[in-house]
């Protein structure tokens, strides 16, 4: 397999899990210029023109995030980063990686771009600190990992979306939760791992 990613984007997150699972696979990095690091034109290879995209060993593509890490943590079932298909802890997990998805990530999205008004991003700060705001109380039980003490997709998922916080002004010490969570995930071998590989350390 190979990721195709940029550094700190959401392709972190099936960056980690590949290397939790222990599965063989390469990266090559794309560029904002939408050309990889071999030169390749990326939007040649996903249309959608973003990361991750996640090619797979007989050629097919993945191409979001969600669905690629499910597919990641299906792969190797002992690693534990998915509950079993077809049980109610899977459907729970499920939830909340959409909810990562289309509710935390997407709200980040506009703060990333430097034509978005600035009145604008204050009301997308707000609506990420409510999404925060849930999230810190889903934590505030003890629990490790999002969803009890087993580290999953949705941690690695999760832990990828609260980094982008420092570089959009938002100031984590406001959740102590989810600022303790981030660093038990930073200590991660996995983690520590991707991250390095990826530039970030």
């Amino acid at each position: 397999m190979k990721l195709y990613y940029s550094p700190a984007a959401c392709s972190l997150a099936p960056h980690i899990a590949l290397i939790e699972t222990g599965a063989a696979f390469t990266t090559e990095k794309v560029g904002r210029d939408k050309k990889t690091a071999s030169g390749a034109d990326f939007l040649a290879i996903n249309p959608k023109g973003y990361v991750p995209a996640l090619e797979l060993d007989d050629g097919d593509l993945l191409t979001e995030g969600v669905v690629m890490q499910q597919y990641i943590a299906d792969l190797k079932p002992e690693a534990g980063l998915a509950p079993a298909r077809g049980t109610k802890e899977r459907l729970k997990l499920e939830e909340l990686l959409v909810f990562l998805s289309t509710e935390v990530h997407k709200n980040f999205s506009p703060l990333f771009a430097p034509a978005t008004p600035d009145d604008y991003k204050t009301q997308v700060k707000e609506k990420i600190a409510q999404r925060f705001d849930y999230l810190e109380k889903q934590l505030s039980d003890g629990r490790a990992f999002l969803t009890g003490s087993q580290f999953t997709i949705a941690d690695a998922y999760f832990f990828t979306l609260s980094n982008w916080a420092k570089f959009t002004g938002i100031d984590l010490a406001r959740w102590p939760n989810i600022t303790a969570f981030a660093g038990r995930v930073a200590q991660r071998p996995s983690v520590q791992q991707a991250m390095k590989a990826e530039g970030l350390l």
